[in-house]
């Protein structure tokens, strides 16, 4: 497989690579992230991953030069905003929420010391509440705000501890300073809200239900949603649904309405509006394998592009990557992922930096490599 690579990491060190996120900067120049993770990653005085790497490239993504290591900036996105490079993320594993400036096109960043330098909301000591979570999702500007979703994991319970909220502030605002912001209320998931029928295979020691690494979107109608993995033991092609009101404040969700048929569902996605086309486009690690393969439900050996027209239905259109290694299925599904695509539109093609378990990995899920991707003439695909 040839693809452009911004890290290999020897899986002996049991150092992983991930949270890619990716942004072309002001000059022209692209600028990539991605953080550590692992039981042989860095780590800070409470034992937390917390490490982030910088990147850019001046040839559109043929190569790739390190600028950088971040101390405290954790599962954060890139973003830029009239003529500024931002990162918003937290300070560790399950620690506050903190956003960073670069004026520079990434090469120097600002330090969240304190509430005006973007330390925007603390959390607690090691897994004492609140422990806020993310990965690199959208921040999108709507009607002069702009937001991006978040989770907290309340008492470090994977799967049924996340509580899903949005941030925003004004647009014209000091993003760095935390009074700008607004936080809505927190929504846990409930069991109850599970459908009936998804429990046919149900197996008591998998985690419990629960919804993580959620996207802002703008729908159709001008209105707020975060479209939201939905991890579960019994399910793994959907998605849901939970609206977000005007001011920022309140969400809400209907298990009867809510629950979209999503491909790849089960995995982290990004969602974008296409500006040409208007169609909303994601990355997905779709299922294509037997369930009775063990490993399936995990299947990210495949990653496709999908395309909608309302946020509700959901077409597979391509095929962007999938496990070219001479290995039986179940070697593949348990060594390869294509996973945790972050992407932008870029003019007439798409490019995507992808958390990458190919070739040597311990594992799919330990990544032993951040690669970048150019998909060229993506309306093509997306329009057939």
């Amino acid at each position: 497989m040839r693809f452009n690579e911004l890290l290999h990491q020897d899986p002996q060190t049991k150092i992983y690579l991930g949270s890619p996120s990716l942004v072309r900067a002001p000059d022209g120049a692209l600028v990539a992230t991605h953080d550590y993770f692992g039981p042989g990653c860095p780590r800070n005085r409470e034992n937390e991953e917390h490490l982030t790497s910088v990147y850019r490239s001046e040839d559109n993504g043929v190569t790739w030069k390190n600028l950088t290591h971040i101390a405290s900036a954790y599962w954060s996105t890139l973003f830029m905003h009239r003529g500024l490079l931002y990162l918003l993320g937290t300070s560790q594993q399950y620690g506050s929420i903190v956003i960073r400036k670069s004026a520079d096109g990434g090469f120097t960043w600002s330090h969240p010391k304190d509430a005006s330098s973007g330390l925007l909301f603390r959390g607690g000591p090691f897994h004492e509440n609140p422990n806020y979570h993310g990965a690199p999702v959208p921040v999108v500007v709507h009607k002069g705000r702009i937001w991006r979703a978040f989770e907290d994991c309340r008492d470090v319970k994977w799967g049924q501890g996340f509580e899903s909220f949005a941030i925003s502030a004004p647009e014209d605002a000091d993003f760095l300073d935390a009074s700008s912001w607004t936080m809505s209320e927190k929504l846990p998931f409930h069991p109850d809200w599970e459908k009936p029928e998804w429990r046919e295979n149900l197996d008591p020691a998998w985690p419990k239900s629960g919804w993580l690494e959620g996207n802002i979107v703008v729908t159709p109608e001008n209105e707020l949603v975060n479209i939201i993995r939905f991890y579960s033991p019994w399910v793994t092609e959907v998605a849901a649904r939970i609206h977000v009101s005007a001011d920022g404040k309140k969400l809400s969700f209907d298990p009867k309405k809510d629950f979209l048929n999503f491909p790849g569902g089960r995995h982290k996605f990004t969602i974008r509006r296409d500006p040409v086309s208007g169609l909303y486009v994601s990355l997905v690690n779709d299922q294509t394998v037997e369930l009775k393969l063990p490993g399936s439900r995990d299947q990210r050996n495949r990653l496709s592009l999908v395309v909608s027209k309302d946020l509700c239905t959901w077409d597979v259109k391509a095929v962007i990557l999938q496990d070219d290694l001479p290995i039986s299925p179940e070697a593949s599904l348990r060594g390869t992922g294509f996973q945790y695509a972050d992407w932008q539109f870029d003019g007439e093609d798409l490019i995507a930096l992808v958390r990458t378990a190919y070739d040597g990995a311990n594992s799919f899920h330990d990544s032993n490599r951040i690669t970048f991707h150019r998909l060229k003439h993506y309306l093509k695909l997306i329009k057939n």
